[in-house]
């Protein structure tokens, strides 16, 4: 049979077969979700974090220097997301994806987003500037977050597999971490935003908002500047 005729089939059965749901309170893995119409219904919250203009970083500086600051910008977003009880999900070059749930995932997702701001400026730019003296690069970077109920699938074939987050929270989150309005680097919805404890809304002696409401294609957003220390 050509491969065709195998495609013709595989796609018939995935649009024909009834789906499979259950409630979760936590992310799965991917072996907890079966290949077939098969998914996992949790709400939740999705914060996305990328590099800025690592196309010009790539193209302006050795490739060992771009890898560099990839990976260490990676790294400190996985270690804030991991510490603030985030589950990394999905990594796309110098871009990582991590879903929150259970209780105030939304201010746990943005702390994380506010340290990592914090990271970039006292602790990535810096060291940069440290290695390499004669370097004028600056880590920038935005997180967009958001939330609403997720339908986790997995997809792809036998042996090259992963989830699928399925919400207008992935797609969303993933557009919101793509804004450049330095020095705002933490990006979040009208529905994240109403959830937030006073501690992630509030700062500063005498205490102020941190964020300031814009609207983007047609929907009220936040922005913030402010950092959370992570010493």
């Amino acid at each position: 049979m050509s491969l065709g005729n195998d495609l013709r089939s595989e796609v018939g059965i995935i649009l024909k077969t009834q789906w499979k749901t259950r409630k979760g309170n936590v992310v799965p893995e991917a072996t907890e979700v079966q290949l077939g119409n098969d998914a996992v219904k949790l709400q939740g919250t999705v914060l996305y974090a990328d590099l800025a203009d690592s196309t010009g970083l790539v193209k302006g500086k050795p490739e060992t220097f771009a890898a560099e600051v990839y990976k260490a910008f990676l790294v400190s977003a996985c270690r804030i997301i991991r510490q603030n009880g985030g589950q990394i999900t999905a990594f796309d070059g110098d871009r990582v994806m991590a879903v929150f749930v259970g209780d105030g995932p939304n201010t746990a997702a943005v702390k994380s987003g506010l340290q990592l701001k914090w990271a970039a400026k006292e602790i990535l730019t810096p060291k940069i500037k440290e290695v390499y003296r004669e370097s004028s690069y600056a880590v920038l970077h935005a997180v967009g977050i958001d939330a609403c109920e997720l339908f986790v699938a997995r997809t792809g074939i036998r042996g090259s597999n992963d989830l699928v987050w399925v919400g207008k929270a992935a797609n969303i989150a993933a557009k919101l971490c793509a804004l450049r309005e330095n020095p705002y680097a933490t990006y979040i919805t009208s529905e994240v935003f109403e959830r937030l404890h006073d501690s992630v809304k509030l700062g500063g002696d005498p205490k102020q908002s941190m964020w300031e409401q814009r609207t983007w294609n047609g929907m009220s957003i936040y922005r913030s500047s402010w950092t959370w220390s992570l010493d």
